[in-house]
């Protein structure tokens, strides 16, 4: 498939890239942390992460003042397996080179998305890439053998466990986790695992 920057004017209606921070002392503190032996990890605040100054300055600024979290998602990928997304942009800042497969929330119909409706974005080592709320995301794809570790900006308690309560409509059924609705293509874990299972077609690898 067809790897777009996220600095070319594709990504303009999936999110923008956010200037003016110095994410030098967020990348070392990342490095610091032990690649998984296999598959991906995720946490949505890491403490080591959100000491860096950054911390203060996205949610100052970024998030205009509201309370966020500052975690990472790390380990190898190429696969999408799911796509889920938020009531709000979430911030993606990488230690190396990265790609985002992205699509849509108007491209769910009756509770399914086409995978051929996918996208890929490449952001580069360093960049405050904001993915928008309408823009539909999940792990991040390396483009090294040894993996990826990206920065995962959100507001606070996004992606936690949630009491889940009867469902009113399909969305509902959707949601996964606090903030996190999600569609699981049927070959995923997250399927196994008694996600929503809403990706037709291929599983996009990269």
């Amino acid at each position: 498939m067809t790897i777009y920057s996220v600095n070319d004017p594709e990504f303009a209606e999936f999110g923008k890239v956010l200037t003016g921070y110095d994410t030098s002392e967020l990348i070392e503190a990342m490095k610091k942390i032990d690649m998984p032996a296999e598959g991906v990890a995720y946490e949505p605040g890491i403490d080591s992460l959100e000491a860096c100054g950054i911390m203060s300055e996205l949610g100052d600024n970024a998030f205009g003042g509201m309370p966020i979290q500052l975690g990472m998602c790390w380990g190898y990928n190429k696969s999408l397996n799911c796509l889920e997304y938020h009531r709000n942009s979430e911030i993606n800042i990488g230690v190396t080179d990265f790609v985002l497969l992205l699509a849509k929330q108007e491209n769910i119909i009756d509770g399914e998305l086409a995978t051929a409706d996918v996208v890929a974005f490449r952001a580069p080592a360093g960049a405050v890439v904001e993915v928008y709320a309408t823009s539909l995301h999940y792990a991040p794809c390396m483009v090294e053998d040894d993996g990826f570790r990206v920065a995962i900006v959100l507001p606070k308690d996004t992606n936690t466990d949630l009491e889940k309560k009867p469902a009113k409509n399909l969305e509902d059924q959707m949601l996964w986790a606090r903030n996190k609705w999600l569609l699981a293509h049927p070959d995923s874990a997250e399927a196994a695992q008694g996600a929503y299972v809403g990706l037709v077609g291929e599983n996009v690898s990269i």
